[in-house]
């Protein structure tokens, strides 16, 4: 999927040459066999194109390339690991951009203990950051599927989710201050590590959460919490998807935040797991409907937590909403349990074409919007399969619908705005969320124009126009402003 924006032109040979001379030749990337990586998405099929990948070394080196880009009205695409699942991090394919990869900064420049905080810049891994706080004897909480490759600055820009939500918050509950390099070039010093701090607007949050589209985040003061010390798995069989969300408020009355993880699991993405991803197990000898995995996680001694599991499973076997569970003995047996929910988008992948939602509504209807829309689709496109899995526990629902068996894949892709209208028109009427965790990017940027109110729509575009009058930072992704013509240089 590729396109060009309106009013661009290839970006000028001595536009280049003054960035080259900025970064030096370890910041260019020039090669188009060493560009094409950063210009193709791993999923979904995003692919552009761009003359020159920039990695500046530091936030003083971007600043002045922002600088040139403003001057001249190049458009600048802001890329980390490139995991995005929304097209937000890959260039049109017209040649009117760069790309400004943050991989070269990526050091950890503070670690404060008696604060619980760790200063980092925008390119160090997510899998880095969590080792670094373990060394630490602390945690920092998000936890996401592409950890060995995303970068913390994506993952602000996007305020990624992932499985710990329920218990830690999104990315933006996890961060007290930022660096940017702001669309002018300006560098905004906000790396205060307070957690208050009531001196007017939040600025912070603008920048996370917004893809790049307001400035480039090269540093951030993260929050760190007391590590676990006794951490219990179950993989548990539910009657249904409601008795899911009933012992989720039970486990909550239990133990009360010590509940980590709470993720719904369907049949289907359990077989089909089993069936298509080696060393995956099913953790039970019979089949059933529906499925949670939870995690409970405190700081006693290693088992403190058993017996609150064990009565949280004992009273939703009482109330028939539990109707068999399995405790992971040891850490081997949890990750077992782990790979199930995590290998389910692979596991798809195998099963032929499949159309990808990312959504939220409120907790408690849940169950509704899963019952109305496997009845809904079904009706439309019979024999579809639909996989509904993810984060329960903070009514963030995967919803992936599968090509009927035996159908041709590409006619099914097609089916792509037709599938989707008959979920986001179920998910707006329930006043939910298109994009719970993965964001708009290109992908669901006209169709969160058709989804949110003009008031929105305008707070939003007047956000972008000030911040970003020239619209350079990456253009026609998240709400779309018409680009002005490029200054003559």
């Amino acid at each position: 999927m590729s396109s060009s924006l309106p009013n661009s032109r290839p970006v000028e040979a001595d536009v280049l040459e003054r960035i080259k001379k900025i970064v030096g030749p370890k910041g260019c990337v020039t090669d188009p066999a060493e560009i094409e990586p950063h210009c193709v998405s791993w999923r979904d099929n995003w692919k552009g194109w761009v003359p020159l990948v920039v990695k500046p070394a530091n936030t003083a080196e971007l600043a002045e390339v922002v600088k040139v880009c403003a001057e001249t009205g190049t458009a600048i695409v802001p890329q980390g690991g490139n995991t995005g699942l929304t097209g937000a991090s890959q260039p049109h394919d017209d040649g009117s951009e760069i790309i400004v990869s943050t991989s070269r900064m990526n050091a950890i420049r503070d670690v404060d203990l008696a604060n619980d905080t760790m200063t980092v810049e925008a390119g160090c891994i997510l899998q880095s950051i969590q080792s670094a706080a373990d060394e630490h004897n602390r945690l920092f909480p998000l936890s996401l599927a592409a950890e060995g490759s995303c970068q913390i600055g994506g993952n602000l820009a996007t305020n990624a989710g992932g499985t710990q939500v329920l218990r830690y918050g999104n990315t933006r509950a996890l961060v007290l201050g930022v660096e940017v390099v702001l669309p002018d070039g300006r560098i905004w010093d906000g790396l205060r590590s307070l957690r208050k701090d009531n001196t007017g607007y939040d600025l912070k949050q603008y920048f996370i959460g917004s893809e790049g589209t307001l400035g480039i985040i090269t540093a951030a003061v993260l929050k760190l919490f007391p590590k676990p010390t006794d951490v219990q798995t179950c993989f548990v069989a539910v009657r249904d998807v409601a008795a899911a969300v009933e012992l989720l408020g039970n486990a909550r009355a239990i133990v009360g935040d010590q509940v980590t993880t709470f993720e719904l699991i369907q049949r289907y993405g359990v077989e089909m797991t089993v069936r298509n991803v080696p060393g995956v197990v099913d953790p039970m000898e019979q089949a059933h409907d529906w499925y949670v995995l939870m995690e409970i996680a405190g700081q006693g001694a290693p088992g403190t937590l058993a017996a609150d599991v064990e009565q949280c499973l004992a009273q939703g076997f009482e109330a028939g909403i539990v109707v068999d569970a399995v405790i992971a003995a040891n850490r081997a047996q949890a990750q077992s349990m782990w790979a199930i929910r995590e290998k389910i988008p692979e596991a798809q992948n195998h099963e032929g074409a499949s159309i990808k939602h990312d959504v939220s509504v409120s907790i408690s209807r849940i169950p509704e919007f899963i019952d109305k829309a496997c009845e809904r689709l079904d009706a439309a496109f019979p024999g579809c399969r639909p996989v509904a899995f993810g984060h329960v526990g903070d009514g963030n629902i995967h919803f992936n619908i599968g090509q009927p068996a035996g159908t041709d894949g590409e006619a099914f892709y097609k089916l792509y705005p037709d599938v989707n209208k008959v979920v986001h028109d179920l998910i707006s009427q329930m006043n939910g969320s298109i994009s719970a965790e993965h964001g708009l990017g290109r992908l669901r940027m006209h169709e969160a124009e058709r989804y949110k109110s003009d008031v929105e729509l305008d707070v939003m575009r007047a956000i972008k126009t000030t911040l970003d009058p020239g619209n350079i930072m990456n253009p026609g992704k998240v709400v779309s402003i018409a680009r002005p013509e490029a200054p003559d240089v």
